[in-house]
This record gives structure tokens, sequence and C-alpha cells, in this order.
């Protein structure tokens, strides 16, 4: 809750609230024998009636029960404030939890933050061993920004947990740095009220992982990272650490280690290797990330997002033979789960029990979405797939099982896929047709369907025609940084480099962090062995966005290679392949291995490449230049 909610007091309007013929009300309530609490529980009576003569007394006596109707009565005329004192002296009088935690909800409700405090003080005066008072007493406080005040109740909330479930109740304490508006001084809270905890060895990791997480959430990942390696030292299989590190690991190198660490730990949880798996892909780290996955359907052969995504990889990879079966597992885990079963993510340690429940109407119909999502997608590989294998025909059925299935949002997909297949069977002019039926409402769908369709015609190698479409889009939507850049590499191909240069400047000006503009513009010069310091410089350029990028990184070596510094192309390209086995990667770096005398390397590198994609361009030409037969 923000701190400013300090500044607006409920106030009782007791001039308004004294003409209300709220005696009335009762009267009538009374004499049609509703419940005045609105929602208040009352003790339970038994199941069958007393027995004669004995007197059934109810747990509210008159004053209570006027207290909490007047209370409900006064919020629904708008009199928060005197609807708040009045319960909050019905609490007192009780000394009902629930009629405290009611007093805190009408002062929320009313975005009077201090006033909710009042509340708590006094629900923890009248029931001090309440743990949700000291808890959200506690939330309040931090809410608030009273981060110092906020560490007694966090002390008592922990000590009143049961010993088996501290380590839960520490371990989330860090979404409390979300509420407050100091999130480093509210990750500063909460390392050090939890010193007691870090020197108790039942709780010492919990508190260490709590104390990690609350720096991380603030923004301070050298401290988050300081901390986690602490725990990990101390335990290197403790899961929650691994989740920081691999959070961590998008801009701090130095994490990834604690979660290799914890995955080679006798049994890590197959959630954080397959997290560990998208943060390797997201780096286009892909060779790595297969072999993870791998280790992941060999321990987990069940899951069946697993081959999902060891087929999405395979793809990538150009191992579409792999992939198919890869993808064919996960039909068949999904095929065999019963249809009733949807069950959200397991909660890892720290989240609340109530992640255990069974879905509600809403997330199961939010996970009915993921499971739809995931098959589409299967399909869709399938058929890429199966055209990758040249038959047609197989790609032709899973589109249709795709379509079956698929959604609005799945449409440009299939009609993609149906235009690459007639492409491919020599049915160009019918493969337009269909793409020029995609929607174009919208800036958005009209520059989707302008992309489509020029990525049909370059893979049809008909790049005078792609270039005059890319041409016609970039008139009827200016300053689109993607049509620009496409039209870019059209004008390379037609050895329009002038141009090619211009738009790609052009491109650079609308978006100075566009990297792929840098690399293409800087690959281009150095490919053409002209201007290479200023290529050199412009690839270096591209590579600070993305460091690791693969394809930027074979830049830069083609780059050293032309600049006559092949033991460091043949690193950079050697690397770059390792990471992304591409066919024009795997061009440049055989090409350099033959100039270094590494003749039988160099052939192997090119035999590989050429199994994924003989009739590649940069790698047909490479050996025809170079004289060499396979």
């Amino acid at each position: 809750m923000p701190q400013h909610h300090a500044a607006c007091p409920i106030r009782a309007d007791r001039t308004r609230s004294a003409r209300r013929p709220a005696r009335r009300w009762l009267a009538l309530l009374v004499a049609l024998g509703l419940n005045p609490a609105l929602g208040i529980a009352q003790t339970a009576q038994p199941a069958t009636p007393p027995a004669t003569g004995a007197v059934t007394r109810s747990a509210m006596d008159g004053v209570l029960f006027y207290q909490l109707l007047v209370s409900e009565l006064e919020l629904r005329q708008g009199d928060a404030g005197l609807a708040f004192q009045v319960m909050l002296e019905a609490a007192k009088r009780s000394r009902e939890e629930a009629l405290f935690r009611r007093a805190v909800d009408i002062a929320i409700s009313a975005r009077a933050g201090e006033q909710a405090v009042v509340a708590l003080k006094a629900w923890r005066q009248n029931l001090p061993k309440s743990r949700d008072a000291a808890e959200i007493e506690t939330q309040m406080l931090m809410a608030l920004g009273r981060y110092q005040d906020a560490r007694e109740p966090l002390h008592t909330f922990i000590e009143l947990t049961p010993a088996a479930e501290q380590s839960g109740a520490i371990a989330s304490l860090p979404r409390l740095v979300l509420s407050g508006e100091k999130p480093e001084d509210a990750a500063q809270a909460i390392e050090e009220a939890l010193k007691p905890w870090r020197a108790r060895p039942a709780t010492r990791l919990a508190a260490l992982g709590a104390s990690s997480g609350a720096w991380l959430t603030a923004g301070k990942r050298d401290r988050s990272l300081a901390l986690a390696r602490e725990a990990h030292d101390l335990d290197r299989g403790y899961q929650p650490t691994a989740l920081i590190a691999l959070e961590l690991m998008k801009d701090t190198p130095a994490a990834e280690v604690l979660v290799t660490d914890y995955l080679a730990s006798p049994k890590p949880a197959g959630s954080v290797r397959a997290a560990y798996v998208r943060r390797l892909t997201t780096s286009q780290r892909y060779g790595e990330a297969l072999a993870e996955v791998r280790k992941l359907t060999t321990g987990e052969p069940e899951l069946a997002t697993g081959w999902l995504m060891q087929g999405a990889l395979q793809i990538e990879l150009g191992q579409p033979a792999a992939a198919q079966t890869s993808l064919k597992q996960f039909l068949s885990l999904k095929e065999s789960e019963p249809a009733a079963v949807l069950t959200p993510p397991i909660a890892s340690e720290g989240d609340s029990d109530d992640m255990a429940d069974p879905p509600d109407g809403e997330t199961r119909a939010v996970l009915q979405r993921s499971e739809n999502q995931e098959l589409a997608q299967a399909y869709l590989m399938l058929s890429q797939t199966a055209e990758q294998l040249q038959d047609y025909p197989g790609a032709l059925v899973w589109l249709e099982k795709l379509a079956s299935r698929s959604s609005a949002a799945d449409v440009p997909s299939v009609l993609q896929r149906r235009a690459s297949l007639l492409m491919r069977q020599g049915q160009l002019p019918q493969a337009r047709a269909l793409l020029q039926q995609m929607p174009t409402g919208t800036v958005e769908e009209k520059r989707t369907r302008f992309m489509a369709e020029a990525q049909l015609l370059r893979d049809a190698r008909e790049w005078t025609t792609a270039y005059t479409l890319l041409a016609q889009a970039n008139t009827q939507i200016p300053d689109d940084t993607d049509l620009l850049y496409e039209q870019a590499l059209l004008a390379e191909k037609l050895l329009r480099f002038d141009e090619m240069e211009t738009l790609l400047r052009r491109v650079i000006q609308l978006k100075p962090d566009q990297q792929h503009a840098y690399n293409a513009l800087g690959y281009s010069l150095a490919d053409r062995n002209v201007r290479l310091p200023e290529a050199r410089t412009l690839i270096e350029k591209a590579l600070s966005f993305t460091p690791g990028d693969p394809f930027i990184t074979d830049s830069l070596g083609w780059v050293e290679f032309r600049l006559g510094r092949a033991e460091e192309a043949a690193r950079l390209l050697g690397d770059a392949y390792r990471q992304r086995p591409d066919v024009e990667i795997g061009a440049h770096l055989g090409e350099v291995l033959w100039t270094m005398g590494r003749q039988d390397d160099a052939r192997k590198v090119w035999r590989e490449a050429r199994t994924r994609d003989a009739g590649n361009e940069v790698l047909v030409e490479t050996l025809k230049r170079l004289k060499v037969a396979l």
C-alpha cells in the first residue's frame, strides 16, 4: 500500500449518521430473523436439538449485535469512518479475530493505512498469539514504508509459525519488497530482521535465500548474488538459490555456476532444469540448451513439455528427423493424459498453501489455453519438419490437425505454412494468393502480410519481386524498421550496395539499438573486403547489444579473417559454430581452417554443414571457389 495512504484518515460523519433510522432497520431485521453480522462467523450450533430445559445462548449479545449492524449499515451509506470505529470497538469487546480483520479491511478499503495499523495493534494487544495479526501488520507497515517498525511484528510472525513451517514462511518474505516505495530500504529491513534465523541451523538456508530474493526484487543484484552464494556454499542442492541464480543469469553471468551446481546435485527439480533450458535458449545457446533438455527427457521421460522443448531446439539446430521423433513423443504423452487433469505448476518452497488447491474456473481456462497453445505449436513444428524433409503430404496432414484446433491468433501461421508448402511444390502464384487472404485491417496486420509474402518470395529466390513488394510496403508504412531492414537485405541480394547501406543507416537512425542493422552493414563490408576497420567497429557495436550472439560472433570472426588474423577468426567462428551449428557459420569456419592448413578439420565441418542444407548458397559458393570436393 503506498505511503500516502497514511494521509487519508477515515472520519465518521456523525451529523448524517445520527439521522439514519438504524434502530428501525434493526427491528425489521430481528423480526425477519436475518443475520445482522453480514458475514461474521457465528459459533456453530449443535446438529441435534438441545436437551429439554437447556438454554441455547448466542455468542453475540445485544450490544455486539447492534454494533455490527450499525458498522455495516454505515459502511454501505458511505461513512467508512464511523463504520471502522464501531467495528473496532466491537472487535475489542468480543476479542473475535474475524471482527478485527473486518476493521482492518474497512480501513484498507478506505485507503487509510494508518488506521489499519491502529486496528492491527489493537488486534495484537487483545490476541497476542494471533499469527495472522502479526503477519498482516508486517505487510501493512512495509507497505507504508515503516520498515523499522515492521521488524517486531515480523519477528513475532515467524516465532508464532510452527517450527516445521518456518522456512516456508521466511521464504515468502521477498514479496514484501514489491509493496513499498523504497525497495532497497525494504530489502535491508528484511535482511536485518532475519539475522536471528540466519544463526539457527534449521532456518539458515531459508533466511539467506529470502534475503537474497529481497535484494533481487529491489534490483541490487550484486548483494543478491553474494547472499545466494552463501546459501549455495551451505547446500548446493537448495532449490530457491538456483531459482534466484536463474533470474540473475540475465545480466550476471557469474550466477550460472550456482544453477549448474544445483543441477549436478543428487535430486534436482525438473522445473529448474526446464527453466535453465529456457534461459539458455533466450541467450541463443542452443547446443547447450539441447544437451540440458536431453537430460530432462532422459530423467523425466513422462514430462511432455520436455519433449516439446527438445523438438523445438532440434528444429533450431537443423535436426528435423530427430525433432519429429521428439514432437511425436510429446503428442503421445498428451494423448495419454486424462482429459480432466489440468494442474497448475508445482508450487516451490515458500509458496502459499493454496497453490496446491485444485484450479478454479478462471485458472482452468488459462491452463486449457496453455494446453491448446502447446498442441498448436507441436502441430506447426511437425508440419515444418515434414516440409524440411520434403514430405509435403505429411506436412499438409499436420497443418490440417492444426487448423482443426487453432484459434484466430494461429490463422496467419497456418496460412504462411500452407503457402510455403505450395511454393515448395512449384505453385508460387497460388501460394501468394493464399497469403493475400490475410487480414489487413490494422497497420500491424498489413505489416504481417507484407513480411510473410516477402519471406515467401525470398525462399523462392524471387529477389526482385520481393524487393519491389517491400519498397511498396515502406511507402504504405513509412519508417518501419523491420520492413526497411528486410528491404536492405534484398538490396544486397540485388548487388545494390549503396542503397542497402542507405536503408540500414536509416534503420540505425530510427532505432539506435537495432543490433541486426549494425551487424548486416558490418558483415556486408567485410564480405566485400572493403572498409574493414569500419566493418569491425559496426560489428562490435552490434555485439555490445547482444553479447555472445552466434551470428554476430560469426560476423566478427569473418572480419578478423579478412584482416589477416586467422587464429582469432578460427577461435571466434569455432565458438559461434559450437553455440549454433548454422550452415553459413560452418562455411566460414571451414574456409578459415582450410587456409590455415587444417584441411581435414575443414572438410569435417563442411560435411556436417552439408547434411543440414546441401543447397545453401554460401556453402556451395565457398566449396566451388576453393575447388573442394567432399
